[in-house]
């Protein structure tokens, strides 16, 4: 039952700031019988066959998540049960367990009222209580419900690691430790959890020869009434064979050293698997006050979940500037190192239908490169799967050059597109800015912005006098951006190393090339030549290039040495779901 332990004892933090689901009280009952048999199967297979059929990160959030949603619905008589749960072999000292400490401000209001600490590395196992009497190992029991567990004496005493005899001070002694997995130069920042404790349980739970227990290790992390110095436990501990706990145990005397080697730990090959680490009290109350939940005097400060389960809140979909739709899922918002998280993009619709995700599903989500959330998995979806209807009009690199109410989500994101850094460089405008410009003044198309005056700028309601000058400059200055800004502004399909290759500086230029003469642009194929071709003689763009003219736009007024060629005439026409 360590697993419950764990999760019981962080409850506070997962329940005290979860949202309690909007649910009837029908769907509560159904949504937590379903996650509560689910639940009871992975035990089944974990206890009883030594087999995960989850990871050890889903299993433990998903366990708090089930906990949280008895506390909303007043449901939680089924899991006191679970304190029920153990084995038949009563522990000669109950395991406390380790409150758990959410940042570096909660660790050092808990280091104020407390001397003497010490700190380990929390590593990531089973938990054991080791019984020696007159020197022999007499007892091996798992950690249960911290008050009784299993009978592990006899595949405890074929672990190498586990001194089968001991003298001096632990001859008749009681200590509780970890059995883990062992490994080599294990770097917990770059390989993560890799299921350690499901393994180690697993190897202790089948009913077979014992085959895995030369890959177990013992981490002694509390030696119930031994020494009340622990420099003289440490050294008792490394006599009798129990090394580990003396190389791994320091001294600290404030929260900085502690932060400092924590952050080592994560970082630096160990021989075993962490999930953050230990910060104990040198002294402890006799063993005969110990019980499960009230170790005052330790507390766990954990890494950060590379990953997370979030529950899927709502479900909507966006129009890039190309007219690509994206799904995008709306979070219970979880925390990601240093990013509170709270959207997810599931790629296109098809990907989202092929993920099945609906609001009400428990998705795993972690950081991508550059710290952009993403969707691992879905690790538990909702009885109710009501999911929302995609866009019907179809939008294209051709729609939405005006704005129309359907078009309202393409046309944002040209104009977003266009401001940024990197095409017209209109500095400090947002989305949030074009959309308080639109509703103001009403744009008709995608450049109607250059049209303001200076007055229309600064009197723009929720955009000070000042700001709505430095706007008129910023208009003013993309004026006299280079030509082929401009066509990134309007959307031309180019690649960049097409766009950078580009020769040509007039729109009647591009006009006059066929796809031959655009297939031999570099980084322009056959496909894309003719969609160029498309593009560049649209009536709509070409309206919208002749208004660019007009308001003297470098290379869209008139050419003098440009080719001459038959130039559609412009059109205020916008295609089908795009005027």
């Amino acid at each position: 039952m360590w697993r419950y332990i764990g999760v019981l004892l962080c409850i506070w933090s997962s329940v005290g700031l979860a949202v309690c689901p909007v649910w009837s009280p029908m769907q509560a009952e159904q949504e937590i019988a379903r996650l509560s048999a689910q639940i009871a199967r992975w035990d089944k297979a974990y206890w009883q066959q030594g087999v995960s059929d989850v990871n050890d990160e889903v299993y433990d959030q998903l366990a708090a998540r089930l906990k949280q949603w008895r506390h909303c619905f007043g449901d939680e008589q089924a899991s006191e049960a679970l304190a029920g749960v153990g084995g038949a072999v009563k522990h000669p000292v109950s395991h406390t367990g380790v409150p758990k400490i959410a940042d570096k401000a909660a660790l050092r209001q808990w280091i104020q009222a407390r001397r003497d600490l010490w700190i380990q590395p929390k590593v990531d196992g089973v938990a054991v209580t080791l019984v020696y009497r007159q020197g022999q190992l007499v007892q091996a029991t798992s950690r249960g419900n911290g008050l009784k567990g299993e009978d592990w004496t006899a595949k405890v005493k074929r672990i190498a690691s586990v001194p089968g005899q001991v003298k001096g001070p632990l001859a008749n002694s009681v200590l509780q430790g970890e059995l883990f997995l062992k490994r080599d130069n294990h770097i917990q920042q770059q390989m993560g959890g890799m299921n350690a404790r499901a393994k180690v349980a697993g190897t202790m739970m089948r009913h077979d020869t014992g085959a895995g227990l030369d890959n177990i290790g013992i981490f002694i992390w509390a030696w119930p009434d031994g020494p009340a110095s622990m420099p003289e436990r440490l050294q008792a501990l490394t006599r009798a064979g129990f090394t580990l706990t003396g190389q791994w145990t320091h001294k600290v005397s404030s929260v900085e050293e502690a932060e400092k080697l924590r952050d080592r730990w994560h970082k630096s090959p160990l021989p075993f698997v962490t999930d953050g680490i230990v910060i104990r009290a040198a002294q402890e109350p006799a063993g005969n006050r110990w019980l499960p939940g009230e170790g005052s005097w330790v507390v766990a400060w954990k890494y950060a979940p590379v990953a997370r389960v979030a529950e899927v809140r709502a479900i909507h979909f966006t129009v890039g500037r190309t007219g690509r739709i994206a799904v995008v899922a709306t979070l219970e918002p979880v925390q990601l190192d240093d990013k509170r998280v709270q959207r997810v993009n599931l790629g296109s619709v098809r990907r989202w239908q092929t993920l099945d995700i609906a609001p009400g599903d428990q998705i795993q989500v972690s950081l991508a490169g550059q710290g952009i959330p993403r969707v691992d998995k879905v690790v538990w979806r909702g009885s109710e799967r009501r999911k929302p209807v995609p866009p019907e009009t179809r939008f294209t690199p051709l729609t939405c050059f005006y704005a129309t109410p359907e078009c309202h989500g393409q046309f944002m994101a040209r104009l977003t597109w266009l401001s940024s850094s990197s095409v017209l460089n209109i500095e400090g405008l947002s989305e949030a800015g074009w959309q308080s410009l639109h509703q103001a003044h009403h744009f008709d198309h995608l450049f109607s912005w250059l049209a303001l005056s200076q007055e229309q700028l600064q009197q723009t309601p929720g955009i000070t006098s000042q700001r709505g000058l430095r706007l008129w400059h910023q208009f003013n200055l993309a004026r006299r951006q280079p030509f082929t800004r401009w066509l990134d502004a309007l959307g031309v399909p180019l690649p960049r190393m097409a766009m950078r290759a580009l020769s040509d500086r007039h729109w009647q230029q591009l006009q006059s090339r066929d796809a031959l003469r655009w297939h031999q642009v570099p980084g322009v194929g056959p496909e894309k030549s003719r969609r160029l071709v498309e593009f560049v003689h649209h009536p709509t763009v070409n309206a919208l290039t002749s208004w660019l003219g007009e308001q003297g736009v470098r290379g869209f007024s008139g050419c003098r040495v440009c080719n001459k060629t038959r130039v559609i005439p412009a059109s205020n026409a916008a295609p089908a779901g795009g005027r």
